[in-house]
């Protein structure tokens, strides 16, 4: 019989959720910082929940994780398609007075 100590948790559980972090640490370096520190810090939660034997709360995190960096990725992204447009516009606007 193996002992429970040595053995590691979730060993056969396969793989832990997407973490985001690579993900995370971009949109809050070029996006919204204060969205993307929020998805760094559920997506640094991800594989220790996961390890822990918690799977529920790994999962969580990782949707967390995943939620925010969106929420800081297509804003961002919304205002410089704006931006651009309006530098556009007013280019044009110019060039045609």
């Amino acid at each position: 019989m193996e002992n429970q100590l040595t053995k590691k948790p979730n060993e056969n559980k396969g793989n832990p959720p997407k973490t985001w972090l690579v993900e995370s640490i971009l949109v809050t370096l070029f996006c919204c910082l204060p969205f993307g520190v929020v998805a760094i810090v559920n997506s640094s939660k991800v594989e220790s929940h996961f390890y822990a034997g918690n799977i529920e709360a790994s999962e969580r995190a990782s949707r967390n994780a995943k939620i925010w960096v969106m929420w800081s990725f297509f804003p961002a992204l919304a205002f410089w398609v704006l931006y651009l447009l309006l530098m556009v516009t007013g280019v044009v606007a110019a060039l045609s007075i």
